[in-house]
């Protein structure tokens, strides 16, 4: 059998991307910060996650996606997103920015909270249709990514890789690290069989991955 080779999603056609931008251009509010698991929403609509070591660019990518310049909090100090951020897309949709893994700017003892919150959530949210694993395109997948995948796995959730700061690579070395990804993809059995590649800075793939989400159900 033969290794899926996780191409690039394609470009939406008119209609979805105007369906899409639509939904985006809509009401998109901050909901909660949730740091226990007694404190999230209830499982009512549609919902997905972004994940990403610290500093991926995840909170840029949020704010591309929305419009909004400072719906998520950007910060250039790793590890500043400390809660589970819920934020309603319309009114079926959640989009969820989940803590930054990897290095983080805080005690051992918060960084493991994190870690243990994030683990009972991926495992146990029924509305929980996609999460995003945001890889730095200038890296590649670290060994701290492969954790968060293999968590993925093992909860059972589909996962799609977004790679981001493309504008920040040549081609030719955008090429190597897509191979890299696709081979270490190849080893996940939750991973989506499309890679989406991004620039918050640029809006590259910004309107493929509202689709994507706006597709969801």
């Amino acid at each position: 059998m033969t290794q899926l080779p996780f191409p690039l999603a394609e470009e939406p056609d008119d209609a979805a991307r105007e369906s899409a931008r639509k939904l985006f251009a809509g009401e998109v509010d901050f909901l909660k910060g949730v740091v226990a698991m007694d404190g999230l929403p209830p499982d009512d609509r549609t919902e997905v996650c972004f994940a990403g070591r610290s500093n991926v660019g995840k909170s840029s990518l949020i704010n591309a996606l929305t419009g909004r310049k400072a719906l998520a909090r950007a910060s250039n100090t790793p590890g500043r997103t400390q809660e589970i951020n819920f934020f309603t897309l319309g009114e079926e949709r959640y989009l969820v920015d989940l803590p930054g893994y990897g290095f983080a700017n805080a005690p051992v003892a918060v960084v493991e909270k994190w870690q243990r919150l994030l683990k009972q959530y991926l495992s146990g949210r029924a509305s929980l249709r996609r999460a995003f694993v945001l890889i730095d395109s200038r890296h590649g997948v670290k060994a701290v990514d492969e954790e968060i995948m293999t968590l993925l796995d093992r909860s059972a959730v589909t996962f799609q890789a977004v790679l981001t700061k493309s504008d920040k690579i040549r081609d030719k070395e955008r090429e190597k690290v897509l191979d890299q990804v696709r081979e270490k993809l190849s080893k996940h059995p939750a991973a989506y069989p499309e890679l989406v590649l991004t620039s918050s800075e640029k809006g590259d793939g910004i309107a493929t991955l509202r689709a994507i989400i706006a597709g969801l159900d």
